[in-house]
């Protein structure tokens, strides 16, 4: 780009230019795919939502990323995505990355491992077996992005895809269009998210986190039997209940009526973070605001993950050497 004088000037440096591809790390603009690409075509893929936080002491952790990767190699061995580098090699990678990019800010982490194309010899059609493996991982820039005085939902008519059709387990690329539809049809009508119940009428999720509620001062959340991801910011959240808070915690079913008789509830995530819900369709849970102990679980949560909170240091991989 040429100024007035004609010099050229450098276009604006991206906030964070380079992504790991194919085995190197490239600049972000070269990071491309030919549209051929088996996941692009038919949603053959699996990923990651991985957050970083500046501590409260300076430098940058990563939260929970040993539970992440652990995470993408089970939701990669379900769609026989092989080859990928090793725990221990992907952490290095993601915080090496981090370092390239100069990462000084919350920042957030995508790993995408993907089908690519058919090898040689393999017939046409969808498949996972024949099919090339590729992996690709950017960061960037990303605070708080929710509303901290809460969100209000719809209870949607889409429902949360049954385990038997798609593992509910596994973060799969394609699944995520039963999510865009449920958070589409809840905008239209003037919410900002949507609660998905499942196959048998129970709560499962939100449009892409997990969801607790309160009643009489315990705290509940759907079990892994109905269709929902293991998340790992829910099992966080389930830990600081019970050991920071002496809560109790249960793990059952929610029926679509009980949602009308909760008092509170709140979303859980590793984009959301922790954000209550204040409204469920027309029924209103908090006429004064953001509930006790969804507040106080939020507290927990923002400083265990900026490292305030040495007993869960264990839970934090620091970026610097």
């Amino acid at each position: 780009m040429a100024d007035e004088l004609g010099t050229t000037t450098p276009p604006p440096r991206s906030p964070h230019p380079w992504v790991y591809f194919e085995g190197q790390v490239v600049a972000a603009a070269e990071a491309l795919v030919p549209v051929t690409t088996q996941a692009f075509n038919y949603g053959t893929a699996v990923f990651e939502g991985i957050r970083a936080y500046v501590a409260g002491c300076g430098g940058l952790n990563v939260f929970r990323l040993d539970d992440h990767l652990k995470r993408l190699e089970n939701s990669a061995r379900l769609l026989q995505l092989e080859n990928l580098p090793r725990r221990a090699e992907m952490k290095a990678i993601i915080l090496d990355l981090l370092r390239r990019n100069e990462a000084t800010t919350d920042s957030y982490v995508r790993p995408l491992a993907y089908k690519k194309a058919l090898l040689p010899g393999v017939g046409f059609g969808v498949k996972l077996t024949g099919v090339s493996n590729g992996l690709v991982i950017n960061t960037l820039p990303m605070g708080a992005y929710m509303p901290a005085g809460g969100i209000r939902c719809a209870i949607s008519s889409w429902r949360r895809i049954p385990d038997v059709s798609l593992p509910a387990r596994a973060k799969i690329t394609g699944s995520y269009a039963n999510s865009a539809l449920a958070m589409e049809s809840a905008q239209r009508n003037g919410f900002d998210d949507a609660l998905m119940l499942n196959v048998h009428g129970n709560l499962a999720e939100s449009t892409t986190s997990n969801v607790f509620v309160v009643k009489d001062g315990c705290l509940i959340t759907p079990p892994l039997s109905a269709h929902i991801l293991e998340g790992i910011t829910r099992d966080a959240v389930m830990t600081l209940a019970r050991e920071e808070l002496g809560l109790q915690v249960i793990e059952r079913d929610i029926s679509f009526s009980e949602l009308f008789s909760v008092d509170e509830c709140f979303l859980a995530g590793t984009g959301v973070e922790i954000v209550p819900v204040t409204q469920i369709d027309h029924y209103v849970l908090q006429e004064s605001g953001v509930g006790e102990i969804s507040a106080a679980i939020k507290s927990l949560y923002l400083q265990t993950v900026k490292g305030l909170n040495s007993k869960y240091a264990h839970w934090l991989s620091p970026v610097s050497d």
